[in-house]
């Protein structure tokens, strides 16, 4: 995929859902992946044309696994004139080293969501952007339906009271397959994930799930987004709507 094609579906989807005003500060998560990196290049690309002016702002919560060399990740914000901010923590030692948790994922996604709303509140930024893609959505909607009961996937636009935070997802139209191809076409410096719980998670299975299903039924699963679009996602889609999510979270 390139550029010109990820600011396309960037900019539909910041459009559609209403994402970005005029003097927006958005703090852009990087965790290190293609994901989070291909989101980078989408709102920094997004910003030289974008009618609403806006500012953004590089933050990683590192979890503090040895030998995780983000240096790559900060030549590339030096290169791109995006100032970066590494959040230090020790997460990696109390749910790894001292609880030794059986589950690891909820414990470590619930510390590291701290210490990055309070690194973005710090910085000054009143939105941050999540790399969530295609896929993560119909994977999302997955889970919930098998382990939860309800057909359910994130917002495309989440305001946060207690923090006074909006979480957006500008990638939610880009399939995982062109954020592969993007990161393939212009090299970017990802930074593999260390830690031992990776590809040992529900949502892994929910991929492979997904993949199984789209071999043996193809489209299958624009067709499950296309149902998310419509079920859950087109409320979101009025202006109104979405200037009143404060009074309705």
């Amino acid at each position: 995929m390139k550029l010109q094609q990820l600011l396309s579906y960037t900019r539909r989807a910041v459009d559609d859902f209403h994402m970005i005003e005029p003097g927006d500060r958005i703090a852009v998560g990087i965790s290190g992946g293609k994901d989070s990196l291909t989101m980078l290049y989408a709102l920094h690309g997004l910003r030289r044309f974008y009618p609403a002016p806006f500012e953004i702002e590089a933050i990683t919560v590192d979890l503090g696994f040895p030998d995780f060399d983000l240096s790559p990740i900060k030549a590339l914000c030096e290169q791109m004139g995006i100032h970066y901010t590494i959040v230090k923590t020790d997460i990696y030692e109390v749910v790894f080293e001292i609880r030794r948790e059986s589950n690891p994922c909820a414990l470590c996604a619930k510390m590291r969501k701290g210490a990055l709303n309070q690194a973005i509140k710090e910085t000054g930024c009143n939105k941050v952007a999540y790399a969530h893609h295609k896929d993560d959505v119909v994977e999302t909607m997955l889970l919930s339906l098998i382990f939860e009961g309800r057909f359910h996937s994130f917002a495309p636009v989440t305001y946060l009271d207690r923090m006074d935070l909006t979480v957006i997802r500008p990638l939610m139209y880009v399939d995982e397959a062109d954020v592969i191809g993007f990161r393939n076409k212009y090299q970017l410096p990802v930074c593999k994930s260390p830690c031992p719980a990776d590809g040992h998670t529900k949502r892994e299975y929910a991929k492979q799930l997904l993949q199984q299903l789209c071999q043996e039924n193809p489209g299958a699963k624009e067709r499950m987004f296309r149902a998310v679009a419509d079920g859950i996602y087109s409320p979101y889609k009025d202006l109104e709507y979405v200037r009143n999510l404060r009074n309705l979270t």
